[in-house]
């Protein structure tokens, strides 16, 4: 009569969907103990057995290990806990899945040589603290000679990448790329060029808020560009001489020869596409909006004071 109140192991197959062996696997450790045995000495189940099998498929489908699916089934451990360490593991997972996804796609794109995939392998698995030594290195090589500014700390806040604590593949790929422009020393130096014009520029307007020269060389130009307007013509001569007034008050210098020369240089030292690439690099970084390119401003009015002298 017992026999008739439980299942054997094929029955319970049945019911559950599962296979002899596995349901016999989970009996062996511990985890769907049979409820006794027949008289032939088969095991056999009793009905609740099918419900705790369904519950330990679901929690292997989540990816819980045996051992661990034997604690929350005895009660050695809840289900609330167990699942919470899973998730934790699992974000653990994801992180370094990205990590390896997103080196693999940095050496797709900048070669596949041993000695890149090394470096591009280790510049994407810095901690924080590697991380954080190389932008510090980077901005005190920059901004060193300026250290005593007041307004220096925060246009050091404006160049600074935070990779977040979970970062997308492409904040990642872009960090990877951006370190490696970090440590540049070419670049650096274009970096400290453009930062002692910034310098100059405070020293000559004192410590209140002055303009940016870049934006307003980008506020004045704009307009001649979307008119698709030739460098050469006089129009274009106007917009110069616009340009060249603001600059000269910005480097305390009387419009002439001479502060055109300035001027053509320092859109020489500006214009360098490494230090657009990395305004673009450190937005996709930080999660901020692509920067506005301002190459297009700076090539036409080179070539418009080149043509105006």
């Amino acid at each position: 009569m017992e026999d008739d109140t439980r299942l054997s192991i094929g029955e319970l197959a049945q019911r559950t969907g599962l296979t002899v062996k596995t349901i016999r696997h989970y009996a062996d450790r511990g985890i769907v103990p049979p409820a006794g045995r027949s008289t032939a000495g088969h095991r056999r189940y009793g009905v609740d057995a099918a419900a705790r099998l369904e519950f330990v498929r679901t929690l292997r489908d989540l990816g819980l290990d045996l051992t661990t699916i034997r604690q929350v089934v005895d009660g050695e451990a809840t289900l609330a806990d167990v699942v919470e360490r899973h998730s934790e593991a699992l974000a653990v997972q994801i992180r370094l899945l990205r990590t390896r996804r997103a080196v693999l796609r940095a050496v797709a794109e900048r070669g596949s040589t041993p000695e890149a995939m090394t470096a591009v392998s280790a510049l994407a698995a810095m901690a924080e603290g590697e991380r954080r030594a190389v932008v510090d290195t980077f901005l005190d090589g920059v901004f060193g000679r300026s250290a005593g500014d007041a307004a220096v700390p925060g246009i050091m806040r404006t160049l600074t990448p935070e990779l977040p604590d979970e970062p997308e593949p492409e904040q990642i790929t872009a960090w990877v790329e951006l370190a490696d422009l970090m440590q540049d020393n070419e670049f650096r130096a274009v970096m400290v060029a453009v930062t002692d014009h910034v310098a100059a520029d405070r020293g000559h307007h004192g410590t209140g808020v002055h303009p940016d020269t870049a934006a307003v060389m980008r506020d004045l130009v704009h307009p001649a560009l979307t008119a698709n307007l030739d460098p050469a013509s006089p129009e274009a001569a106007v917009v110069v001489d616009q340009v060249v007034a603001s600059f000269a008050r910005t480097a305390g210098l009387p419009d002439g020869p001479l502060v055109r020369r300035r001027l053509l240089e320092w859109l020489e030292i500006v214009d360098d596409p490494r230090r657009e690439r990395y305004l673009a690099l450190l937005a996709v970084v930080n999660g901020w909006s692509a920067p506005e390119p301002l190459s297009p401003v700076f090539g036409w009015l080179a070539r418009a004071v080149t043509a105006q002298r």
